[in-house]
């Protein structure tokens, strides 16, 4: 028994994954806002300079309103304390993507600007920060998300099979390019799998063909042959047999949900690794009420 006047340190998960024999990341999704600038749980304290710092909601993929934002908080948000404390691998959660990076955040540099349909022309100011706090903080960072159709730029509609794939390497090499030796794991596509297990027809499949998953791990090897790539999905978790509560009663077994995704998964990935292709992780996503696991 502990006596009640005494104080018991718990290690942190961050503490508690050092001691694992094998590496294992205990991660987080990050943004700017929560990240720098005080949330709603903060008390908004006076800085040495005699300037107040605003509440802001976590909830929320908008940026901060300019490095000034930044340099201003003078001392970590809870967020940033229980992040580099907890953790030891973040992902960022909307930044990275290809079209807030060229298209619907414009970024510090005219943050009034319309989105903008510009190509070549990238803006890597919030995820630099995002990135370069990670660093300070011995923090892993897994780079989310290089190709997928849900955040690629409206434009690639208005473009030929050959422009797409053509926009397609140019978007993965600049990315990777850009944080090559700073960020080493990559999802390099996102969510490609209907719920019946057959390839989305979304942009990439309609202009490039069905083996655009292929190629885009092809590039990725190719702009950084020493990064970890990964295809990510979500709900597919559920493979095997499951129960609810009716078949309980009866006794009898069925398709566990999500049976048809989660064998399209796996089936995906086995063609990939047949053919050679570098990929070396499968991400899950483990939205496990989502996804139809009823028992936690």
């Amino acid at each position: 028994r502990i006596h009640p006047n005494l104080f018991v340190l718990m290690p942190t998960l961050r503490e508690t994954a050092s001691q694992c024999c094998k590496q294992v990341y205990i991660g987080t999704a990050v943004l700017p806002k929560p990240l720098f600038l005080l949330d709603h749980d903060d008390e908004v304290d006076g800085d040495d300079d005699g300037t107040s710092r605003p509440k802001i909601k976590c909830g929320t993929v908008a940026t901060v309103e300019s490095g000034d934002a930044i340099s201003k908080t003078s001392s970590p948000t809870r967020y940033a304390q229980v992040l580099s404390s907890e953790f030891n691998s973040v992902v960022i959660e909307h930044h990275l993507k290809w079209a807030p990076l060229v298209h619907s955040i414009p970024g510090p540099i005219h943050q009034s600007s319309p989105p903008t349909t510009r190509l070549g022309k990238y803006d890597f100011h919030h995820v630099d920060t995002m990135v370069d706090f990670a660093m300070k903080h011995n923090l892993h960072i897994k780079g989310h998300v290089l190709v997928w159709h849900v955040t690629s730029p409206p434009f690639l509609e208005d473009m030929t099979g050959e422009e797409v794939r053509e926009c397609v390497r140019r978007h993965i090499f600049t990315t990777m390019a850009y944080f090559k030796g700073r960020i080493k794991m990559w999802d390099v596509v996102n969510e490609s799998l209907a719920s019946d297990g057959t390839l989305v027809e979304n942009v990439f499949y309609r202009k490039m063909g069905e083996n655009y998953i292929e190629e885009c791990f092809r590039m990725a090897h190719e702009a950084d042959p020493e990064a970890f790539l990964i295809y990510n999905d979500n709900k597919v978790e559920g493979c095997g047999y499951g129960y609810d509560d009716e078949s309980v009663c009866r006794g009898d077994r069925r398709a566990a949900p999500n049976q048809m995704k989660s064998d399209g998964f796996y089936n995906l990935l086995k063609s990939l690794v047949d053919k050679g292709v570098p990929v070396h992780g499968a991400g899950m996503q483990a939205h496990f009420n989502a996804g139809g696991v009823k028992h936690q």
